[in-house]
């Protein structure tokens, strides 16, 4: 008998796409040579880490005493770091958060875990927007929820306000959401927002319930074309912040970021109790502690979106004049276009012939369509475009 778990062999088994194609490159990469593959997979940052965050490193290792930096501090993480975030958003947001609004996390990832564990009950549904990080999937599952999908708006990715009230039930606890979005790019407008306030709103008095709008933000600070990310907790009363700094100080291996417990919450401060506690009791035990501190001496500080930016435009221009289909993104670094035919496996598998390395839309619960993730260099995006170029043509001659 194996000594796997029945569920953790179904794990294995539908392995990440993402990672799947990731490996994948890189094994064409040591045949073929890194310059003509062209790994659009994953969206590992390609714009360098910005010199202040090596500068905080060394200043925190200087600055600290040894023992307390390498120590256990509370669970939420260290008060002052937590103050200064407080601070920061409150000075970008005109909002007034304070240390016991800010949980520390093992990035996004461990926030959005943290907040379910701390919110469901067994059989408890949560409602993701299609198409959606698959990983909310196990976010949810592995603390007894159960994901309640609602049909994409394939116009330009927003929500379909039809099918979400139609999915809202009285077991509904939460809707996540994820503006700039992966992997449409999508950013969710400032009225958009409002009429899903209101509808949870709305729902919640018929139902006697509480839903709570669970917002993933690591693509935050990634936004284009002069589009402002709305700060979700100034517009829906109930909701909660995930937030990493991976995609913003290019640090996604350095797993910190932070959950946000809006004050409107009816029981904000038992929320913020609980998300503490679920760190420690899912064996975080707290979050890293050295670069606790070096993102507190680098809230001002961000990576250049320019890099991405002129990928965006040149990828977009490139797909769109050779025939494909797609809603220009306006956040993130990821662009979701339509397959030129009606099986997006085959797709994937022709692409792959040429050494694109693209992720199916199956695996965000939205077949039809594949995501690029275009946070590579620029040169590898101009020499891609011929590849798909041609793989349009064979495919559809």
């Amino acid at each position: 008998m194996s000594v796997v778990s029945e569920e953790m062999k179904k794990n294995v088994a539908a392995n990440s796409a993402i990672r799947q194609m990731f490996e994948e490159g890189k094994k064409r990469a040591a045949i073929y040579g890194s310059e003509n593959v062209f790994d659009f997979s994953i969206g590992n940052p390609s714009v360098a880490v910005p010199k202040r965050v090596k500068e905080a490193i060394l200043e925190v290792l200087e600055e600290e005493n040894e023992l307390e930096l390498h120590g256990y501090m509370s669970n939420a993480g260290y008060p002052d770091v937590r103050r200064k975030i407080a601070e920061s958003i409150n000075k970008k947001y005109g909002s007034n958060f304070g240390e016991n609004n800010v949980v520390m996390t093992v990035g996004a990832g461990g926030a959005l875990s943290v907040v379910f564990k701390a919110i469901l009950n067994p059989g408890d549904e949560v409602i993701v927007i299609r198409p959606y990080f698959f990983e909310y999937n196990n976010y949810v599952k592995n603390n007894g929820g159960k994901i309640v999908q609602v049909e994409p708006d394939l116009k330009d990715f927003s929500i379909n306000f039809e099918d979400l009230e139609e999915k809202i039930t009285a077991k509904t606890r939460a809707v996540i959401i994820n503006s700039p979005n992966n992997p449409s790019g999508t950013i969710y407008s400032e009225d958009t927002l409002k009429k899903l306030g209101n509808l949870l709103e709305e729902k919640g008095k018929e139902y006697s319930t509480s839903i709570l709008v669970v917002s993933d933000e690591p693509y935050r600070e990634l936004a284009y074309d002069g589009v402002e990310v709305p700060f979700i907790p100034n517009i829906i009363n109930n909701a909660v912040i995930a937030y990493s700094w991976s995609k913003t100080l290019s640090i996604p291996g350095e797993r910190i970021g932070y959950i946000l417990v809006s004050d409107k919450i009816e029981d904000a401060d038992e929320l913020f109790n609980a998300c503490a506690i679920a760190v420690r009791t899912l064996g975080f035990v707290n979050a890293p502690s050295l670069i606790q501190k070096v993102v507190a001496k680098c809230l001002d500080v961000k990576v250049d979106i320019n890099v991405y930016d002129k990928n965006r435009k040149t990828l977009f221009e490139g797909l769109t004049n050779i025939g494909y289909e797609c809603v220009k993104p306006q956040g993130a670094f990821y662009m979701f276009v339509k397959a030129p035919i009606e099986d997006e496996n085959k797709f994937v598998e022709k692409c792959k012939e040429k050494n694109i390395m693209l992720v199916g839309g199956s695996a965000f619960a939205c077949p039809g369509y594949v995501r690029i993730s275009y946070c590579t260099s620029y040169e590898s995006i101009k020499n891609s475009l011929p590849k798909f170029e041609e793989v349009y043509k064979e495919l559809l001659k």
